[in-house]
């Protein structure tokens, strides 16, 4: 760790003059040989670099959500070309230049504030060698010896040495309990800032590999940082201690103004909006109506928790323009404003509730046969020819029918079955057939 941070000498004097301009003014109040005074400089020193980064975080913030929305494309490159390695590579840089996106942007944060902790790590060494460094003179030396924070030196270690330990006036039990807690609490920060991203800020509809290695980071990064810790001196675990609790704050701030599409914290966003839009009839604000913009603009590709958003517009009268804003309207549906109507499920009927159906269906069929054989007898009586003799002919086949009741019943006439025929003789009485 010292070889590493001899590397980064060249901005231990920056460094060292930030704590010393800090330690001026909080000495001031604190008194210049207390830890108060030189441990709120190192925070100070944490909140700068932090705020000078907020450009890095912003770009590392897109260039995750760039990376989760690129992975089913990047899976089906890797799928096409696994065989040919050199031709995936050019197809995923190519997919990067087409989307703007930058792989490493997701680490620029962390690289970028990695000479800072370097060099901060080397000024506390030379403070616990008893060795000035950059702008720290032989008095600020004796000071940030002096300085405790709970009874542990700033420049003592876990690992020290009781002989070490005492030299810097403190006690190795001190230490150790300071150190170790610092060490947990900077742990659990770690992998409840990684937790929040991956539980509220993920969108859930898209499985990819990429959710699983940040889930595995989620647990593998508090182990590493634990590990480290333990070779840490104390004024560098207040330093990653505070930087971690600034990331873990200013993430819950993106997650909850700025959630990703599809994720539980855009949902939770939208309901907050739909909310606020029922109390107040418009969308107050002009980054909410940049989201509602953007959503109207999907059209259908919006995800459920935009279509249950704009479902909750419709149900409540409201209808969202391509502007950002809502206008009142009476006449607004679920679906046309991208929600999909629910499907209305028959009510269950008794068993008498059915068979009352039943039967009224059926009387309706018969109802509606009975106008059909009407009309069929109508056109078989129309177009029969006119016979003179045709009651003497029925009056004769009446009797014959009674003559031969007992033989076989009569057939049916051929003009009632609705057949166009010619004048029938009459049978005879004594006939059979």
């Amino acid at each position: 760790m010292d070889t590493i941070a001899s590397l980064f000498s060249f901005i231990t004097t920056p460094v060292s003059w930030v704590i010393v301009q800090f330690h001026t003014m909080y000495g001031a109040i604190f008194g210049p040989d207390t830890g108060w005074a030189w441990g709120l400089s190192i925070v100070s020193l944490v909140v700068l670099i932090r705020i000078c980064l907020i450009p890095l975080f912003v770009k590392q913030i897109k260039s995750t959500r760039n990376m989760q929305a690129l992975q089913p494309k990047m899976k089906a490159i890797q799928e096409r070309y696994k065989s040919d390695k050199q031709r995936q590579s050019e197809e995923m840089m190519k997919l990067y230049k087409e989307t703007g996106t930058n792989p490493l942007s997701s680490c620029l944060p962390i690289l970028a504030q990695s000479p800072f902790f370097f060099a901060l790590y080397h000024v506390l060494s030379a403070i616990a060698s008893g060795k000035t460094i950059g702008v720290i003179d032989e008095p600020l030396l004796a000071s940030a010896r002096q300085a405790h924070i709970f009874g542990a030196p700033l420049a003592a270690k876990f690992m020290d040495s009781p002989e070490k330990v005492e030299a810097l006036h403190a006690s190795l039990t001190d230490v150790r309990v300071v150190t170790a807690i610092m060490i947990v609490m900077m742990s659990a920060s770690q992998f409840f800032t990684q937790r929040q991203l991956m539980m509220k800020n993920v969108d859930l509809s898209v499985k990819t590999p990429y959710m699983q290695q940040q889930k595995m980071l989620m647990y593998i990064f508090p182990l590493i940082f634990a590990g480290m810790g333990i070779n840490f001196p104390v004024g560098v675990l207040v330093y990653w201690l505070t930087t971690n609790v600034w990331t873990m704050g200013q993430q819950m701030f993106v997650i909850n103004q700025n959630p990703t599409p599809g994720s539980k914290a855009q949902d939770a966003y939208l309901q907050r909006l739909l909310k606020s839009v029922t109390q107040h009839g418009e969308v107050r604000g002009r980054r909410r109506k940049t989201i509602v913009k953007v959503i109207v603009a999907k059209g259908a590709d919006r995800n459920d928790n935009e279509r249950r958003f704009f479902a909750g517009l419709a149900k409540s009268g409201f209808a969202a323009q391509a502007d950002g804003t809502v206008i009142k309207s009476d006449n607004v549906s679920v679906e046309a404003e991208g929600g999909a109507p629910k499907r209305q499920q028959p009510k269950r009927q008794t068993k008498s509730q059915r068979q009352t159906g039943s039967g009224q269906q059926a009387g309706g069929q018969q109802t509606a046969e009975q106008p059909e054989q009407t009309e069929q007898a109508e056109q078989a009586e129309q177009a029969a020819p006119s016979l003179e003799k045709k009651p003497q002919a029925s009056q004769k086949g009446a009797k014959a029918g009674s003559a031969s009741a007992g033989d076989k019943p009569a057939r049916p006439s051929r003009a009632n079955s609705g057949q166009r025929k010619g004048q029938q003789r009459p049978k005879h009485p004594s006939s059979k057939k």
